[in-house]
């Protein structure tokens, strides 16, 4: 019996479908919740880019500078080629442009703060923000966002109080910029101090661990008090509303504060997040990132991002993409690629982590992939930057993750999006390749495909490789 389909076809260049549209996922359907509306008088999103320019034009002009000056082919920061913003630096770019270095120092600190620039190890680079500054509205304001996160750090913490007590005041402000939020106007500092002086005591009660068991009548040495506890608030709090005014989050003066319609809006935001988290779509929420994948595994890509989302609100973005990474290392294939799609949503702040797994064989097509796309690249285009033998790892590791999990046409479609240009150019490079997971990949697809010559050529590849030969 001859075939119908010569066995050294040409396979169509095509881009790999995405696993969570899987078939057997195309009949869910869920409610999408409505797009949530920022508080009457925001202004429209053009204008508080506008703003968010306008206030970090200083940092944004320091970066710039950096980018020319300290970027590829330019001079290094330091006599030891680091990157970073010594004596002479600070000196250099206040001559260049007409400021202090104290000033240059400070729109430096901003500009870092807000991903303007990014400093890896000794090095420091222009940040993806600075590249979409002038073009991306949603770029300029999620670096604001930034920024007045970092609030804590961008304006020196008083020397004279105790590290716990200065974190308690942070872990507190959120409720007090709520409060200011609401309240839509100015609001009196006693009044504010009152609520940080409450939530402050919730804290410290929330912290208190009590042995409910019986215990014997022994007196026991009384403990002093703790010295946070003697802290006073209100320069604890003057300290906290002089560095969000430094932000540009509010106006603090005459004994009063008010949010700027850009804090109002970044207050939004945060609560927002903390909404998503509260309703995550598919109540994977608490779970570790491995079943919050393996949960995500048969949604829609759509509803597997709106998961993600809430999963990564719900905790600290470091120790998310930490755990998203391990879940990466696993043997299971599906599960590789969907943390990274998880970690397309972290975004930015992924990237440091991403580049350390760069020299491990197993997740280095992903990294390279993610930090393509990070960079810029359509994703379309962006397997362009994977050698021959890093495109057909990933070919045989998504095979793998077919295998397990999808249908059987559904791997014989995947046989298209190889990047050889026959069968049997194919099947040598997979064979050379090296996966773990050769053998089974090709028996799984052998019995999968309608074609019997195609089929025969492809169990004697998976032969050749169980035998060594």
């Amino acid at each position: 019996m001859t075939s119908r389909i010569p066995r050294d076809s040409r396979l169509r260049l095509v881009r790999p479908r995405p696993l969570a549209a899987a078939p057997t996922a195309i009949n869910q359907r869920r409610s999408r919740r409505p797009a949530p509306r920022p508080p009457e008088g925001t202004p429209a999103p053009a204008e508080l880019a506008r703003m968010a320019r306008s206030g970090l034009a200083a940092a944004a002009r320091v970066a710039r500078w950096a980018d020319a000056a300290l970027g590829p082919g330019g001079d290094s920061a330091t006599a030891d080629g680091k990157a970073t913003l010594s004596d002479a630096t600070a000196q250099r770019a206040a001559r260049a442009l007409g400021l202090t270095p104290a000033q240059v120092r400070a729109d430096w600190d901003t500009a870092r703060l807000a991903g303007l620039i990014e400093v890896h190890g000794g090095t420091a680079r222009p940040g993806w923000r600075l590249r979409a500054w002038n073009r991306d509205d949603s770029a300029v304001l999620r670096g604001w966002v930034a920024l007045c996160d970092a609030w804590s750090l961008a304006h020196p913490e008083p020397e004279e109080y105790e590290s716990a007590a200065v974190a308690e005041v942070v872990t507190a402000m959120p409720q007090v910029l709520s409060f200011l939020q609401l309240s839509a106007g100015p609001v009196p500092v006693p009044q504010l101090l009152d609520l940080l002086q409450q939530r402050v005591t919730e804290l410290r009660t929330e912290r208190c661990e009590i042995d409910y068991a019986p215990q014997p009548d022994v007196p026991r040495p009384a403990l002093p008090e703790p010295a946070v506890a003697d802290a006073p608030l209100e320069p604890l709090l003057d300290w906290a509303l002089s560095a969000l005014a430094s932000v540009g989050a509010l106006t603090y003066g005459d004994g009063q504060a008010t949010l700027t319609p850009l804090g109002s809006w970044a207050v939004w935001v945060k609560l927002e997040q903390i909404c998503v988290a509260a309703q995550s779509p598919a109540g994977n929420i608490e779970q570790g990132a491995e079943d919050m994948l393996r949960g995500c595994a048969q949604l829609r890509p759509n509803a597997a991002r709106a998961e993600y989302r809430a999963w990564l609100a719900a905790r600290p973005v470091g120790s998310a993409v930490t755990e998203l990474i391990r879940a990466a290392r696993g043997e299971d294939a599906l599960l590789r690629g969907l943390a990274f799609e998880a970690l397309r949503v972290v975004g930015a702040p992924a990237e440091p982590e991403v580049r350390t797994v760069l020299d491990e064989p197993t997740l280095r097509p992903y990294a390279l992939l993610w930090l393509a796309e990070h960079d810029g690249a359509d994703p379309e285009d962006a397997h362009e930057v994977l050698t021959r033998e890093e495109a057909t790892w990933l070919w045989v590791d998504t095979a793998a993750a077919v295998a397990d999990h999808g249908e059987a046409p559904l791997l014989v479609r995947h046989l298209e999006s190889a990047v050889q240009p026959t069968v049997p150019a194919l099947l040598s490079e997979v064979r050379a390749v090296g996966h773990p997971r050769t053998v089974q990949v090709l028996v799984a697809l052998a019995a999968a495909h309608p074609d019997p010559a195609l089929a025969k050529a492809v169990r004697r590849a998976a032969f050749q490789v169980h035998t060594g030969g």
